[in-house]
């Protein structure tokens, strides 16, 4: 306890009680630091180009062989105008033909690629891109991309075969 003064004119000197100082345990707890908040995953841009290369290669009519090209993911428009084609129409087996013509956008040097260039294509050249169309299409993109469990680095894998009769 401690002694107040007493001030002139006021009664007698007191003990007043000292002030207690609360506990530690009573004490409200710091505020614990919020967690960090987890990153958002980062979304990738949907991939509409996938590069491809021939087995064989189109040889044009210098004697060029052109085996690099591009293939685009086809759109609903074209899966149905190559329907109303007449080629088609007298051959469905024509349609994959007219098909690719429309989503190949490069084939080596060639300045336009066109269902003439693809039905002048070698059968083995033909049937890799008919399975491209399929995996890039149907069954989506044929790359994954995963975590090394040793040393948690990223890489991609190939999911389908990248030559005809690979998976």
């Amino acid at each position: 306890m401690r002694r107040t003064a007493a001030r002139a004119g006021a009664g007698p000197v007191v003990d007043a009680p000292e002030p207690v100082a609360a506990p530690e345990q009573f004490s409200a707890p710091a505020p614990a630091a919020a967690p960090a908040p987890a990153p958002a995953p980062v979304a990738q841009p949907l991939r509409t180009e996938f590069p491809f290369e021939l087995p064989r290669g189109y040889v044009d009519d210098a004697g060029t062989v052109h085996r690099d090209g591009v293939m685009r993911l086809a759109t609903a428009r074209d899966e149905l105008i190559p329907l109303r084609d007449v080629r088609v129409q007298e051959n469905p087996a024509y349609l994959s033909v007219v098909l690719l013509g429309r989503v190949i956008t490069r084939l080596g040097t060639l300045a336009m690629v066109h269902d003439g260039i693809v039905e002048n294509m070698f059968a083995s050249d033909l049937a890799f891109l008919q399975d491209f169309y399929r995996q890039v299409n149907a069954e989506g993109h044929t790359r994954a991309s995963v975590e090394c469990p040793h040393c948690s680095e990223p890489f991609e894998v190939e999911l389908g075969g990248s030559r005809l009769g690979e998976s």
